[in-house]
């Protein structure tokens, strides 16, 4: 059994943030070769970069089951407690977290490096003073020296988790609870760093730097930060009080309790410790836990965990009987059953390994290769398949393992696509191969497949850093959080040409106009704060936007549909204002755009009355028969009848059909008739309208009254100019009729056309004269027979048949009023007589016969 020589040994004892680690590394450099042990191998990696910076990378050598950098000239070894080779002669040699030796499932590692790793000139055992007395008496002539603690460690009580100070860790016992805390902090402060034992160095490194540069302000860990790795915090919170340890969920012990809250202060920076939940919950601290803590009193072990570290191997026999032999010392105990015992035991009952391992180099072989850790935590029985595979390999032929075999392993995981569990699951499976790499006597080609194995670590890592950082960090809302309170024109606020918005070179958004619309990347539970922290930064750059606003030409403001159809005020295409309800139709409702909204009250109403006047000048310039016509509506000066005339038709936008308004026009007589005809209105066969209301401005601000006033969408307008259309499309012919025209069969003429063709054919019959389809007329107008056919029937005409050769129909008279009939599509036609029918000549012997032809038309267009 390879023995240390023995020298002096000093204990270096103590609760966390002592500089233990520190004084134990300047110690290191002080002699001419040394080696230091520790628990994890992120603390292994973080102080060989710190021995590097003073000795130089071509003196210091890194030893961590899956890493190895060894120079040839390497005199100075950090290493996990596992990997500590023991057969080498080093001046100084330190073993960090000596109390592990009480850990069930590593301890007797700790132990057996307590027990036997000596330095030629000087050992170091540092640890908490927990492990005192059983130091005292495992290692004879040990000196201990205690360290005070550097700062204070107080308790700060139950926090909410949106309540927590900057620069904490939250701790957790769990993958699953890590994620769930950290997401929880993306919402409410921007993000975390995240810190677990399983990340590869790059990836824990890179996480840390996170934090340490400020980029977040909060780190979420396991327990692995209680193993002396160097953070900047303040404040340490526990999620839970509860743990698996690989048996069972319990609660934490005092010293563990200890040792994590410890990682709170740094140097003489005092530091704090608390839980997020509250009386009662897993992570409430009882009150004789938390003096021991602040205190450091905790009761001394009284026992640690012990298994033989250089067992026989001449046999397979004695290998497992030495593993499992107990300690004769009463301060051990025998180690619970780790996994390699485990898998060795298993593969003991293999007739294939019996017949094998019957030397002592095969023996050996054999329990290194059960040494290989279960990185991906399968559990025994599917890792001592994987061993057994291993084993085949290393026991028959030149004992390498396949290179092709390993390569094609290694090509199963070389892809970055995944979540984090998967990128997660492929870099502990990765760590077993890079594990294997680093056994020089395993493979043919050792130090290709490391640098393979060491590649793609690297990129599985910077694939699963970039997917912590994407999933659990929100940097435009740290940045946010970060300056909420500082004066907005202190603030880095930028709105690009293109409306883009950047608060300290973050996107956030955009502004268009005066509305501010969330980064799409942004997720939803984050929008509303965004938009909050927006609107305050922007209100200044509002406010000259709203001078701008102010100051505008009125031809710089537009009626148009806004969002879903509302009708909307606009300056330079910027939404201000949307038209709604009002008591009547020519005075809507206006209501600000809720970006103006927040600007304050004197900001609103001086939006407001520059609105009003541009409203007011667009009325008399579009508008104008329509005001004049609501206006009569409530003079008193107008005779009540008439007045009722004015109010049908101001209330129906200016047009309306006449059979809507027949009753009211029935009691007028003929100056009141006159009145109506002196204000401009065109009292028509078919319609009742002012033709100013016709032109494409005065469509435009109906259609707008007529949508606010239902609460309904703006419907497209007919093309400005337009006198005749083929429209399809429920919309399109609802638009249509309200901008002023009528449907007839598949066509849609203006009224106001309508009407002429009315009186056109009016006065062509007066002269005894056939008006038909091919009149010049209706043929310029482009009107088809069967629109013409109840165009004619609609204004109450007779038709008859034509001469053979002639047209089919054509009309010679007025028929007497009869009922409006609905024409296809639902379109109300509405046929009236005029008020002084013209007499119809006496009907040819055919009328009958064409009355029912037209009636079989009509039937076959709706």
């Amino acid at each position: 059994m390879a023995q240390f020589a023995r020298s002096a040994v000093t204990a270096v004892l103590g609760p966390t943030n002592t500089g233990k680690t520190h004084l134990a590394v300047e110690r290191l450099c002080g002699h001419s070769s040394g080696m230091m042990g520790f628990p994890l191998r992120l603390l292994a990696r973080e102080v060989y970069e710190r021995v590097v910076a003073i000795k130089g990378p071509d003196s210091v050598a890194l030893i961590t089951g899956e890493e190895k950098i060894c120079p040839p000239k390497a005199r100075y070894f950090l290493c996990t407690a596992e990997s500590m080779p023991v057969d080498g002669d080093y001046a100084f040699v330190a073993l960090d977290e000596a109390q592990l030796g009480a850990d069930p499932e590593r301890g007797h590692v700790f132990t057996d490096r307590l027990l036997r790793a000596r330095g030629r000139e000087e050992t170091m055992i540092l640890g908490s003073a927990t492990v005192a007395p059983l130091v005292r008496k495992l290692v004879p002539d040990v000196e201990i020296i205690g360290r005070p603690r550097f700062s204070t460690l107080s308790y700060a009580g139950a926090k909410k988790l949106s309540r927590l100070p900057k620069r904490s860790a939250v701790v957790a016992f769990s993958a699953e609870e890590v994620y769930a805390v950290a997401e929880m902090l993306r919402r409410f402060r921007g993000g975390a760093a995240v810190v677990m034992g399983a990340l590869s160095p790059s990836t824990r490194n890179a996480q840390v730097k996170m934090f340490m540069e400020g980029q977040v302000d909060y780190l979420v860990a396991t327990d692995a930060i209680g193993m002396g790795l160097n953070l900047d915090v303040a404040h340490v919170a526990f999620a839970s009080l509860r743990k698996f340890d690989g048996h069972r969920t319990r609660r934490l012990s005092i010293t563990e309790m200890a040792q994590i809250a410890g990682r709170a202060g740094r140097h003489h920076r005092d530091g704090t410790f608390g839980s997020l939940g509250g009386e009662g919950s897993d992570a409430a601290f009882t009150p004789e836990e938390i003096e021991a803590i602040e205190e450091h009193h905790f009761p001394p072990l009284d026992f640690l965990y012990w298994r033989d570290g250089a067992p026989r191997c001449d046999t397979l026999d004695g290998l497992i009987a030495d593993l499992e032999a107990r300690p004769e010392v009463p301060e051990l105990r025998a180690a619970p059953e780790a996994v390699d015992l485990s898998v060795l035991k298993r593969m003991a009952d293999d007739p294939l390994v019996i017949e094998r391992a019957r030397n002592k180099q095969q023996v050996r072989r054999l329990w290194a290769a059960c040494g290989l850790p279960d990185f991906q935590k399968l559990g025994a029985d599917h890792h001592a398949r994987m061993v057994s595979r291993l084993w085949r390999f290393l026991s028959e032929g030149q004992g390498y393992i396949p290179r092709d075999w390993f390569a094609q392993h290694l090509a199963r995981l070389d892809t970055v696509q995944g979540d984090i569990d998967t990128l997660s699951g492929r870099i502990a499976a990765a760590r077993t191969w890079s594990y294997i790499a680093h056994r020089p006597d395993w493979l043919e080609y050792p130090a290709e497949m490391a640098e393979r194995t060491r590649a793609l670590e690297e990129k599985l890592s910077d694939a699963l850093h970039a997917a912590l950082t994407q999933r659990f960090v929100d940097r435009r809302t740290a940045v946010l959080l970060r300056d909420m309170g500082q004066n907005i024109a202190q603030l880095p606020v930028s709105v690009e040409k293109d409306g883009s918005v950047h608060v300290d070179g973050e996107s956030i958004g955009r502004l268009d106009g005066f509305r501010f619309s969330v980064d799409p990347d942004a997720r939803g539970e984050d929008r509303r704060m965004l938009l909050a922290a927006a609107e305050k930064r922007l209100g200044a750059i509002l406010r000259v936007k709203v001078d701008e606003l102010l100051a505008a030409p009125d031809a710089a403001l537009m009626l148009e549909p806004g969002v879903d159809g509302v009708p909307t005020i606009s300056w330079d295409g910027v939404p201000v204002a949307t038209l709604h309800a009002g008591q009547v139709l020519i005075t809507p409702e206006v209501r600000l755009d809720r970006a103006l909204l927040g600007l304050g009250q004197d900001v609103q109403k001086r939006v407001a009355d520059k609105l009003g006047a541009w409203m007011a000048a667009q009325k008399e310039r579009h508008l104008l028969p329509l005001v004049k016509m609501a206006a009569a509506a409530s003079d008193p000066d107008v005779a009540p009848v008439v007045r009722a005339v004015f109010a049908q038709l101001a209330d129906a936008g200016g047009i309306i059909e006449r059979t809507e308004i027949d009753a009211s026009l029935a009691h007028l007589d003929k100056d009141q008739r006159y009145t109506l005809r002196k204000s401009g209105i065109t009292v028509g066969v078919l319609d009742i309208f002012h033709p100013g209301l016709l032109k494409p401005g005065a469509a435009l601000w109906r259609m707008a009254l007529i949508s606010a006033r239902k609460g309904k969408p703006m419907l497209p307008l007919p093309p400005a100019g337009a006198t005749l259309l083929a429209l399809e499309g429920r919309e399109t012919e609802m638009g249509a009729r309200i901008a002023g025209f009528r449907g007839f069969g598949a066509q849609f003429l203006r009224i106001d056309m309508a009407e002429r063709m009315a009186r056109a054919a009016h006065d062509t019959i007066a002269k005894g004269e056939p008006f038909h389809a091919l009149d010049l007329r209706i043929v310029s107008l482009g009107l088809l027979e069967p629109a013409f056919l109840q165009l004619m029937r609609a204004a109450g005409f007779r038709p008859v048949e034509a001469a053979e050769g002639g047209p089919n129909w054509a009309f010679r008279g007025r028929q007497k009023a009869r009922p409006p009939e609905r024409q296809q599509r639902g379109r109300n036609t509405g046929p009236r007589p005029t008020d002084k029918p013209v007499a119809a000549p006496a009907p040819s012997p055919s009328a009958g016969s064409a009355f029912a032809g037209l009636a079989a038309l009509l039937g076959r267009n709706g």
